[in-house]
């Protein structure tokens, strides 16, 4: 492990390197629990038990991406932890265009698409108090820098891509992560103000769309209308009523 102080927008940073790690938000839930402090950065070359949504694994071969996570303790309504996922989403698209000068866009809620293909997925996961108030959030990045060797698996590989089809120096991934962490942190320090919310509905590759909407007890077709003021999707179903999505999984049909 290898440990990094750098300087945040209202504080200084530990950054922490490892070579593998079984999950970067397991780590940091765990320095969390303890009392670690706001932005301290977990990054692993490899995850052996990477996670993304509903529990879902995701692919984290060794060295070929960035696998970060980043504890955070925002001073929040637990419903607007929306605001932290979608603050990431837009600081990660920004950070590839900075430093790979690819247009991005944004599934909603958290996935980075670079054509048609899923590069980046993003995770926030909260922990409480006693009394349910939000203790602590940890907000975990993968990024697909480089399509692994051998390719991705069979069952993600026509959706999953990358921003390099071959590996570069390792500065690049270095580079992304600061980028990352820089575009962030303007966000952070202002969440409650949405400040995001433009950047955010303008690169949103579902508005428009048809869509299928899954949830707990199925799925459903929609038509995709917007992105509201607290960040729901706005959807339009066969029966022509519109609902507001802050939570769930949706698909673009093609």
């Amino acid at each position: 492990m290898t440990v990094k102080t750098g300087m945040c927008y209202n504080n200084s940073m530990d950054i922490m390197y490892f070579k593998e790690l079984d999950s970067t938000n397991k780590y940091a839930k765990v320095l969390a629990k303890d009392g670690a402090p706001e932005f301290t950065v977990i990054i692993a070359d490899k995850q052996t038990g990477g996670y993304g949504r509903m529990g879902r694994s995701f692919c984290s071969p060794d060295s070929s991406g960035l696998y970060m996570s980043i504890i955070l303790r925002p001073d929040i309504e637990v419903q607007k932890c929306l605001y932290i996922t979608t603050a990431a989403a837009v600081a990660v698209s920004e950070a590839i265009e900075e430093t790979a000068n690819i247009k991005t866009g944004i599934k909603w809620v958290n996935d980075i698409f670079i054509g048609n293909k899923k590069v980046c997925g993003i995770l926030t996961e909260a922990g409480f108090t006693e009394g349910g108030r939000l203790d602590y959030a940890i907000l975990g990045i993968g990024v697909n820098i480089y399509t692994p060797e051998g390719g991705f698996p069979p069952d993600i590989k026509d959706i999953a891509g990358s921003i390099y089809g071959s590996p570069k120096d390792i500065n690049v991934r270095n580079a992304l992560a600061e980028s990352i962490i820089k575009h962030f942190e303007v966000y952070y320090g202002n969440l409650l103000s949405k400040p995001h919310l433009p950047s955010y509905k303008q690169r949103s590759i579902v508005i428009g769309k048809n869509i299928k909407v899954v949830h707990a007890n199925g799925s459903y077709p929609a038509y995709a209308l917007d992105i509201d003021n607290e960040f729901r999707l706005t959807v339009k179903d066969q029966n022509n009523i519109i609902t507001a999505l802050d939570s769930g999984e949706i698909s673009i049909r093609m």
